[in-house]
């Protein structure tokens, strides 16, 4: 039940956060390769690289790692058979042999099928991910939001002095 609240506690400051709708778009779509691939892996530390580099809310990685572990679970028959297929391509042999040869590419462990599956479906829909997300962002700031501020129960909570505590001792 913690975790739940503050999965909840996550998102709201998330969305009223001062990051703009794209930097939280981008970090649920590069916080879902977390969840929908096998963690230990080198794409996974090129994804976290990624997300050090640009402005993304980490909030929202968190946010999408954790709302994408059980697709990830779910999907996995799908990411094995994909994989599979992928491999047992006759055209892709030579570039399967190469990356299992190669010193640093076979971390990637892209010789395994689920890995394999998960990576390319994940890569597929990171832009969907994205752009679903920034659009959703911005439409919950633009009309939930500003209607939520205008509410006499808002309005009471953030006059409460309960409230004011909680703002000074919040982590940030």
């Amino acid at each position: 039940m913690y975790l739940i609240i503050k999965l909840v506690q996550k998102l709201v400051a998330t969305l009223n956060s001062e990051g703009s709708p794209g930097q939280v778009g981008m970090g649920i779509a590069l916080g879902t390769i977390f969840g929908l691939t096998p963690l230990l892996n080198l794409h996974n530390l090129l994804a976290l690289a990624l997300i050090l580099l640009l402005r993304v809310t980490l909030p929202a990685v968190m946010l999408g790692w954790f709302v994408s572990v059980p697709l990830g679970f779910v999907l996995d028959p799908l990411f094995d058979w994909l994989g599979q297929r992928l491999l047992e391509t006759l055209v892709l042999t030579p570039i399967w042999t190469t990356v299992t040869n190669a010193p640093v590419l076979a971390l990637t462990n892209l010789n395994n099928s689920v890995v394999l599956g998960s990576l390319v479906v994940w890569a597929v829909a990171a832009g969907p991910i994205y752009l679903l997300a920034r659009w959703g962002v911005s439409r919950y700031r633009e009309t939930i939001y500003v209607r939520l501020q205008r509410t006499r129960a808002y309005k009471a909570v953030r006059a409460s002095k309960l409230f004011n505590l909680y703002r000074i001792f919040r982590p940030e």
